[in-house]
């Protein structure tokens, strides 16, 4: 990737996770650990990866993001407002009432969003099916689905990929994000999903494993999954929760806390500074 697309996706990313600061600050509450841990992951597909258009949210043949782990709303949010697909400004009102911006992301209210998620399992089950459909119609689009690694303790999830991998539907890729953490510690105390590559590999997915922050490979996985034919992708991406903030990062208590007012500016300033270093 070129020095300068990667600043760009880098500065993106900033801003994304600025996003998500702001919009769990004003809500008292959500999801900022593994909101912060994906925004590379958005940025890169948001600019770089998928045929969307955020003056035609329902283009015909668009490719589609499900995200599967939804209470990591925040992320998608900061990604689409970022992307023009509604004001920044409205990242403040997330959870208010009267919000499109709610706790979990609703496909009826909020353009951009693809998929109503939340209840975990699920996301990567519809990403599924609309893979499949594009496939029935012939459209040239793509799917694409964040899980959490805590999330695919979930068996709908296992259930999702025979699917997927029955069907052959190689214009899907799930992301997994292996921040290792979830809301209640490490997933190798609550229910370990580890080895994550071995088992899609067994359940008959195509998989790459890959750093979570580093565009270089990020960018490398997703131009290799679209090479795959006859099989699914898993990018299996190891992450730190809380990226980009230093007194979130690699903490479950920031799985599901809001930064009080303190909090807040102290994590602006960093990522303010984080922002204006890049250029």
């Amino acid at each position: 990737m070129e020095r300068a697309e990667k600043l760009n996706l880098q500065k993106i990313a900033t801003r994304i996770r600025l996003g998500i600061i702001e919009g769990t600050f004003h809500a008292k509450s959500g999801h900022p650990g593994g909101s912060l841990s994906i925004a590379d992951t958005l940025a890169y597909l948001y600019w770089k990866e998928m045929n969307i258009d955020p003056a035609n949210p329902k283009m015909e043949g668009r490719d589609r993001l499900v995200l599967s782990k939804g209470h990591t709303a925040p992320a998608l949010y900061a990604a689409l407002a970022e992307r023009g697909y509604f004001p920044v400004e409205e990242l403040a009102t997330l959870r208010h009432i009267g919000s499109r911006l709610q706790g979990h992301p609703n496909m009826n209210d909020t353009p951009g969003v693809e998929m109503s998620t939340g209840s975990l399992g699920q996301g990567i089950s519809t990403a599924c099916g609309m893979a499949l459909a594009a496939k029935l119609k012939n459209e040239d689009s793509r799917v694409y689905t964040i899980l959490g690694d805590g999330e695919i303790e979930e068996g709908q999830v296992w259930e999702a990929a025979m699917f997927a991998a029955h069907y052959k539907l190689d214009n899907l890729v799930a992301v997994i994000d292996n921040n290792n953490l979830q809301i209640d510690g490490p997933i190798t105390e609550v229910m370990s999903s580890y080895p994550i590559t071995d088992k899609f590999t067994a359940f008959g997915w195509n998989v790459i494993a890959i750093d979570a922050h580093d565009f270089d490979q990020i960018e490398a996985a997703f131009k290799a999954a679209r090479e795959v034919k006859g099989k699914p992708t898993a990018i299996i991406q190891k992450s730190v929760k809380g990226k980009g903030v230093s007194f979130m990062e690699d903490q479950v208590s920031w799985h599901g806390t809001a930064p009080n007012a303190e909090q807040y500016e102290q994590a602006k300033a960093e990522l303010t500074a984080a922002l204006a270093a890049l250029d």
